[in-house]
């Protein structure tokens, strides 16, 4: 896209018109990846603004008629406009505007529009990089001083289609990788939820391998990467898991699975073997290599993971839950199983189960390559007699006989207890071994005459 035409897109765009008609006291500037999406005819999602005078955010402020507030976690003072689904950030620079762009992160981010001149300043040559598709910094020091920019840049090469990384770009993440743990949590897990659910997350994930980002961030991947290099597995603990990102979008759309469950199923396959490098064990016998209970151990270290970035409490519970159960249907898939063992699994995971079927098969393919034999067939098949079982249990769900209150009725005490009761009585109703209200309650009882007894 020409300069002209950029500046027709500028004013043929809604929110930008508005703003264009604003009238600044002093210098306004559209700035960032709003100006890059426009070169690449795409509509902005959200957009940067640059104001040199502090009163004419009050223009905006009355011209959208919503009042802005502070960011928090930013490098820089940032104010933030939201109206519907229109978000608008807004900075403040005192200087020449080519000084703000040049501590930009990349030069693709690193162009301006003048609201004032109605011009395009690109001193960095951005639009340049743009058609060539390379992502490409200013200067080392500005991911010196941003590190999360380093982040961005694998965020950027796995979503912008054909846009490839600087030379440079790469070998100074290699060098500068180390610093990522002076950012924010949350704003690396904001980076990494974007990389998960875009439709390239295997090569975002590859280039975080390859600059070494991955293992600064998940240091039990990279236990898990050695012990593949040091026991010479054809079927790598760690490999599997990346190779099967490439089948996540595919599954994923398959099954239906809305972006929270889709990106809970990323986690939970980035994270559902890391147990194995604390587990492995050798049967010299029976010249056989064991992961005994690795789940558990995966779960565990997954768990103190979601916690130092801030996860929220139901997608740690959900993620958890995945990791948990992530070789069931493997285990199901070997023999003719009843129906009351679907039941049993559906009853389990609930609307997780078709996240569980997406986990299942990325894993199953990330070991097999994508290719077809005996056992992946078999577990196919156990797949749709799984979401047959989910999708009969949606129109009738078991009912819960019993709750927390009514426990404490009978005579339970606040406390995990409680919790581990309504466990014991739905694992039994699940298998049809209690089936009324009356049941359940009796059940409960003699647990409570046993607990006392003790």
């Amino acid at each position: 896209m020409s300069s002209d035409n950029l500046t027709k897109a500028i004013h043929n765009q809604h929110v930008l018109n508005k703003i264009s008609n604003c009238s600044f006291a002093d210098k306004a500037f559209l700035v960032g990846g709003a100006v890059r999406e426009l070169l690449l005819n795409k509509t902005p999602a959200d957009y940067d603004l640059v104001l040199t005078r502090y009163g004419d955010l009050r223009i905006l402020e009355n011209v959208f008629g919503v009042s802005a507030f502070l960011l928090g976690k930013k490098p820089i003072q940032t104010y933030r406009l939201v109206q519907e689904n229109i978000s608008i950030d807004i900075t403040f620079h005192a200087g020449a505007i080519e000084e703000d762009l040049d501590r930009r992160d990349f030069t693709m981010n690193a162009i301006a529009y003048d609201f004032k001149e109605r011009c395009i300043v690109d001193p960095l040559k951005g639009i340049q990089d743009i058609e060539a598709r390379i992502i490409r910094y200013p200067h080392r020091k500005n991911l010196e001083d941003d590190p999360l920019r380093m982040l961005k840049a694998v965020r950027h090469f796995t979503m912008l289609d054909g846009f490839k990384m600087d030379e440079n770009l790469f070998n100074a993440i290699c060098i500068l990788k180390h610093l990522i743990h002076k950012t924010a949590p949350e704003r690396i897990k904001y980076e990494m939820d974007q990389i998960i659910l875009s439709e390239n997350a295997f090569l975002g994930l590859k280039m975080l391998q390859e600059t070494g980002l991955l293992f600064e961030l998940f240091p039990e991947l990279y236990a898990l990467k050695k012990l593949d290099e040091e026991k010479q597995f054809i079927l790598e603990t760690f490999g599997h898991a990346i190779e099967g990102f490439k089948y996540l979008t595919k599954y994923g759309r398959a099954y239906e699975l809305d972006e929270r469950d889709f990106r809970n199923t990323g986690y939970a396959l980035l994270l559902h073997d890391i147990g194995k490098a604390h587990t492995f064990s050798h049967d010299e016998l029976k010249n056989a290599v064991h992961f005994f209970y690795h789940e558990k151990v995966s779960c565990n270290l997954a768990n103190h993971i979601m916690e130092k970035f801030r996860f929220s409490s139901i997608d740690i519970k959900a993620i958890i839950k995945l990791i948990e159960n992530h070789m069931r249907i493997f285990l199901i898939s070997n023999s003719d199983s009843t129906e009351k063992a679907l039941r049993r699994l559906v009853y389990k995971m609930g609307d997780l189960t078709p996240a569980l079927i997406v986990l299942t098969l990325c894993d199953m393919y990330g070991s097999s390559a994508g290719t077809e034999n005996d056992s992946t067939f078999m577990v196919q098949k156990k797949c749709a007699h799984v979401l047959r079982a989910y999708n009969e249990w949606k129109k009738k769900p078991l009912p819960r006989l019993i709750n927390g209150n009514e426990l404490k009725a009978i005579g339970f005490e606040e406390g995990p207890i409680i919790g581990q009761i309504l466990n014991e009585i739905r694992e039994k109703q699940i298998n049809e071994e209690i089936t009324l209200k009356e049941e359940a309650i009796s059940y409960a009882n003699d647990r409570l005459k046993k607990q006392q007894m003790h």
